[in-house]
């Protein structure tokens, strides 16, 4: 059927100057020139046998044939038309957002409200996963890692570092009268086998060689570490910016200032050819808006 269809530019043209019965007006909508709008028109009457309009010389008036075929390419333009808008407005109207586990639950799924309410035509569907998106081929808009940033193809914008330190319960500290770092080694080490664990006791000028002996469990996320931490169970090692409310309220305490940092940081990240889709820019301006906020008010707590 396909092959029987005639040229569509041939078919824009017909029904343009059906709807105007000017090839004058119809040339200026297309963005052609009269001639080539007739020339198209002259094609289309070619394929069908038979003329489309009457020209007279000061008007034009469909024929016959052309009063029966103007109605349904109409019609035609018209269903492609609303498809489109359809297409788009499902396209436009939902925000697809990868990020991993922690960052969705303890940071971005506390404040997404505030977006949703400046923005409420547009829905966000989060999609945790630790893994790398491929914007090419995954139906997904934005993400937020965390990384060095640097990712081919994408616009990325840093929000915080990527910091770590220890956090444990009120409860479990004062089990042991805690004062120094090295007393955290007589605790429960929530993923002993974890690099910030190392990392951090170095800085602390604490051997902690004595962790690579302890069972290497694993929780997968930070999360899950902070929850077991809050219920007694050991000592997780952290970054704070996700646990500031677990902080704020007691849950956890940070016992020491001492903050590692491995020049990781989280990101958000958008296919550069993309920076400009409305949905990725009102959310990016958000976010970037949202996290200076956050660092605003915290160095106001601690003045």
């Amino acid at each position: 059927m396909l092959q029987q269809l005639p040229p569509l530019t041939a078919v824009r043209a017909f029904e343009a100057v059906a709807r105007h019965l000017s090839f004058t007006k119809a040339a200026g909508e297309l963005g052609m020139t009269q001639a080539a709008v007739s020339y198209q028109i002259k094609l289309l009457e070619e394929r069908v046998g038979a003329a489309l309009f009457l020209r007279h010389p000061r008007h034009i008036e469909l024929t016959e044939v052309g009063q029966r075929l103007a109605p349904a390419i109409s019609d035609a333009f018209e269903t492609i038309s609303d498809a489109y808008s359809a297409a788009r407005s499902g396209a436009e109207g939902v925000l697809c957002v990868s990020t991993i586990l922690t960052f969705a639950s303890n940071w971005l799924a506390r404040r997404l409200g505030a977006f949703q309410m400046t923005h409420p035509s547009l829905a966000v569907r989060l999609n945790t996963s630790s893994r790398l998106v491929d914007f090419a081929r995954e139906d997904v808009d934005v993400a937020i890692r965390s990384g060095g940033g640097k990712w081919p193809g994408t616009d990325t914008h840093k929000l915080f570092a990527a910091d770590f330190t220890p956090m444990l319960s009120p409860a479990l500290a004062a089990s042991i009268g805690l004062r120094e770092p090295a007393d955290l080694l007589r605790l429960p080490i929530l993923d002993p086998s974890d690099i910030w664990w190392k990392e951090w006791f170095q800085l602390a000028g604490v051997d902690a060689t004595g962790l690579a002996s302890r069972p290497a469990s694993s929780m997968g996320a930070q999360m899950y570490e902070a929850s077991a931490a809050v219920a007694g169970h050991g000592v997780a090692i952290l970054t704070r910016e996700l646990f500031e409310a677990e902080l704020a309220d007691g849950r956890l305490i940070q016992p020491f200032d001492l903050v590692g940092n491995d020049g990781h940081a989280f990101w958000l990240a958008y296919p550069t050819s993309r920076r400009n889709v409305p949905k990725i820019k009102a959310f990016r301006e958000w976010l970037l808006a949202e996290v200076a906020a956050t660092r605003s008010s915290c160095r106001h707590e601690t003045d």
